[in-house]
């Protein structure tokens, strides 16, 4: 096979898409016209989840193949570099071009992690002294430092409609970026591109047009449950992170999901003309295209907000892949409900390649390898910590502060409604679980751990949620910010 018939790759993620916002998933509002179209022509995923739910641990899992425990970050180390195997030096090894446009997140910013060339958006994180490209774009545009202009917060769920000329939108640059590398590709050899899109992931700024298309559209209510009821009290975690929903009435949570809504669909809209450009490139029957996210966000189901969390929302992330045009391995409509990660992104686009994998991974195939028996997720260390361990059916979410866990029927209950941890007919799941679960950790968690049982730590009270940083609130940067020692705000209100 010579080198210009082997297979394009087109990677596409978004920041915090939970995986049952695609109205091909049957949510019955969303508007994802797109990858609902992707999706019928090539495989979705329905069971993918992200180990570590949170940017920076995540975007590692997937850019290197590897596990938290591989790769060694579950806290959101932002100033830990990236490990050297990563997907985009085994394609660029391979002989491809690998072009990246958008977010990164990685160290230091303008590490391009075995990509020949990146196109950066950094959400305006100036303070760690670099100037990313949207912004240097913006001051050629006569708009130097005013994307946030609009007052919105990187981490809150206020919102309002964007506040500069469309084609200004981060969404639409990053789009048009990715279209000029696709078009000044190098013929003779196969493209990895990987296009990162930073929304839905707030501020919450979408274009007044994409609020207009569900102005008169009824939100839904949040998924409630019985947790605090059936238990008699809430792991301090979640007790602790509901604190940060209180302030929101109903019509506020319904007015953030349009909000929320809208940026999807507007990141739906603009992969269209990416596609179109592939395909009037004559590229697209030779291009495999991965569509997936870092991870979800609460959106006010259970009276949570935002990530790091192993409920569904929060957890579960859209897995869309569209083989070459007749491609045999693939399929076309299928729906696989096997379970998946991040970490299996790398393996599997390597081996559709036919590009040798590096042994520091140690996800698979979701193509070709046999289907994981369990997923372990982790997310943060001492009090704040989170594990989970999900089989086909159930999972159990473990909070060692209390010894807390909670134990849902994903086939019987997969909005994760009713804690079933407390029955006695469930305890031995339960037991097995556990044990599944205490063979996964390591590390300080084995402090959890007495005699081979999980005993946690002693239980602690939620404080309030106060929010005097407005949720990493940016500033104007224009001049442009100083380099500064400010700490990425993750646990505000």
């Amino acid at each position: 096979m010579t080198m210009t018939k082997r297979p394009n790759i087109l990677l596409i993620t978004t920041d915090q898409w939970p995986g049952h916002l695609l109205g091909i998933a049957g949510h019955p509002v969303v508007q994802t016209p797109t990858l609902d179209e992707l999706a019928r022509n090539g495989v979705r995923f329905s069971n993918a989840h992200s180990e570590c739910p949170i940017c920076v641990p995540a975007r590692r899992t997937l850019m290197t193949g590897a596990s938290p425990r591989a790769h060694g970050d579950r806290v959101y180390d932002d100033s830990l570099k990236m490990p050297a195997d990563t997907m985009a030096a085994a394609f660029r090894a391979a002989g491809y071009q690998t072009q990246a446009v958008g977010k990164l997140h990685v160290w230091p910013q303008r590490d391009r992690i075995g990509f020949d060339d990146v196109q950066l958006d950094e959400e305006g994180r100036a303070q760690y002294g670099v100037i990313d490209d949207y912004e240097i774009f913006l001051g050629d545009r006569g708009r130097p430092g005013q994307q946030f202009d609009h007052g919105m917060s990187t981490d809150g769920y206020v919102w309002r409609p964007w506040h500069l000329p469309e084609d200004l939108h981060v969404t639409n640059w990053a789009t048009q970026q990715m279209i000029r590398q696709i078009k000044r590709r190098d013929p003779q050899r196969p493209g990895f591109w990987y296009l990162s899109y930073r929304h839905p992931h707030p501020p919450l700024v979408p274009l007044q047009s994409y609020l207009d298309m569900y102005r008169d559209m009824d939100m839904g209510e949040p998924v409630g449950d019985d947790w605090g009821q059936a238990t008699g009290d809430l792991p301090y975690v979640v007790a602790s992170k509901r604190k940060r929903g209180e302030k929101y009435s109903p019509r506020q949570i319904a007015d953030i999901r349009r909000a929320f809504y809208a940026l999807c669909t507007q990141i739906d809209h603009q992969i269209r003309l990416v596609i179109g450009t592939l395909r009037e490139e004559m590229l697209l029957d030779n291009t495999i295209v991965l569509f997936t996210s870092d991870h979800g966000d609460m959106l006010g189901d259970h009276g949570l907000w935002a990530k790091s969390l192993f409920y569904q929302p929060s957890v579960n992330i859209p897995m869309i892949l569209l083989g070459r045009r007749n491609d045999p391995v693939i399929g076309t409509g299928v729906v696989e409900d096997r379970l998946v990660t991040l970490a299996d992104v790398m393996p599997t686009l390597l081996d559709l390649a036919g590009v040798p994998a590096p042994d520091t991974m140690d996800g698979r195939s979701m193509l070709t390898a046999p289907a994981r028996e369990v997923v372990h997720g982790e997310f943060g260390e001492n009090a704040n910590a989170t594990r989970m361990i999900r089989d086909q059916r159930w999972k159990l979410v473990y909070y060692p502060v209390g010894n807390v866990c909670q134990l849902f029927d994903m086939e019987m209950d997969p909005q994760e409604t009713r804690d079933l941890a407390h029955l006695p007919e469930c305890a031995a799941i339960l037991d097995r679980l556990s044990g599944e679960l205490v063979r996964h950790l390591y590390g300080g968690d084995l402090d959890w751990v007495t005699d081979g049982r999980l005993t946690g730590l002693p239980n602690r009270e939620a404080g309030p949620r106060l929010n005097r940083d407005l949720s990493s609130q940016r500033g104007q940067h224009w001049p442009p910010q100083l380099h500064s020692d400010m700490p990425q705000i993750l646990n505000s209100a």
